[in-house]
């Protein structure tokens, strides 16, 4: 065979695959023809012409996202920094405008948040920077919507992801907001010690109060067995006063036993010897006559007068 039909075949074969080309899903690509946009051909397999048409550039008709880092200062002259994350795209009915009016879109978005975020943040103080983080990223997304859907963009969402103060004044915060929780506990601390307190108090009025219920029954009960034995002992032929000393002095020495029995007692009662008893006796009924004495002295008079 001819060489020279060889050269043709493969130069040939060489203009039929370079006709052909491919485009990714989600991507678009600009034709242009010596230098002129032809046409605009997305996702699949597409013909050119070689060597007059060429591919000027793909762009990605998915979402992308830039992150901008901004330094500008607060109301109360606090230097922050923001992250503002900007998702953004290609409007698929505008890839023209997105690949000729615009070359470097990254750049273009990045100036556009810098210029709104440092003309909202120095109208704010730096609580309200946190507090209203939403209202800035609204403020930057709609500037960027006016600005960049003119050149073939679409704004989707922009984000303040990050927001980082001075390193001083961070260590200020802190320092606040321990505070703030060393008196919040203290207080809640106060409270508790303060109803333990009542509570202790409460539950020893009542443990008084029937503490002395107690010892008023068992009093009681004391005057009415010492009146039944006095009532026992008249029963006997024994008077009111006799009696009376009588169950003084049995108690006496059942106390002096009581004593007696256990070994660890430290108290001592006086007198205790049996002389002491019988002197205790007679100065009980010598002090029972005689007031005895005194209170019909005492209602004679009345008598007479």
């Amino acid at each position: 065979m001819n060489p020279t039909y060889m050269i043709l075949i493969v130069l040939g074969l060489l203009l039929i695959f370079a006709s052909f080309f491919t485009v990714k899903q989600q991507t678009s690509a600009i034709i242009e023809r010596f230098g002129r946009f032809q046409s605009i051909r997305q996702s699949g397999l597409q013909i050119k012409i070689p060597v007059i048409d060429r591919i000027a550039g793909r762009l990605s008709l998915k979402i992308q996202q830039l992150d901008v880092i901004i330094e500008t200062k607060t109301l109360d002259d606090v230097f922050v920094k923001l992250k503002v994350s900007v998702q953004f795209m290609v409007i698929k009915d505008k890839v023209y405008d997105a690949f000729y009016k615009l070359d470097y879109p990254h750049d273009q978005i990045t100036s556009y948040v810098f210029d709104v975020v440092r003309a909202e943040v120095p109208k704010m103080k730096l609580d309200d920077v946190f507090v209203k983080k939403d209202d800035i990223a609204i403020a930057v997304k709609t500037e960027l919507n006016d600005a960049m859907l003119n050149y073939g963009y679409d704004i989707i969402k922009t984000l303040v992801t990050d927001i980082d103060p001075d390193s001083q004044v961070k260590a200020a915060m802190n320092r606040i907001n321990a505070a703030d929780r060393e008196k919040t506990a203290a207080q809640y601390e106060g409270d508790a010690q303060r109803i333990l307190i009542v509570e202790r108090a409460k539950a020893e009025a009542e443990s008084k109060r029937l503490q002395g219920k107690g010892i008023a029954d068992q009093r009681r009960e004391i005057a009415r067995g010492l009146e039944e034995s006095v009532d026992v002992l008249n029963k006997a032929g024994i008077n009111s006063q006799e009696a009376s000393a009588l169950i003084v002095i049995t108690q006496h020495y059942d106390t002096l036993q009581s004593i007696g029995a256990d070994t660890n007692s430290n108290l001592i009662l006086l007198p205790n010897n049996p002389n002491a008893a019988s002197t205790m006796l007679n100065d009980m009924v010598t002090s029972l006559v005689a007031a005895n004495k005194i209170n019909e002295s005492s209602t004679t008079r009345k008598k007479d007068s």
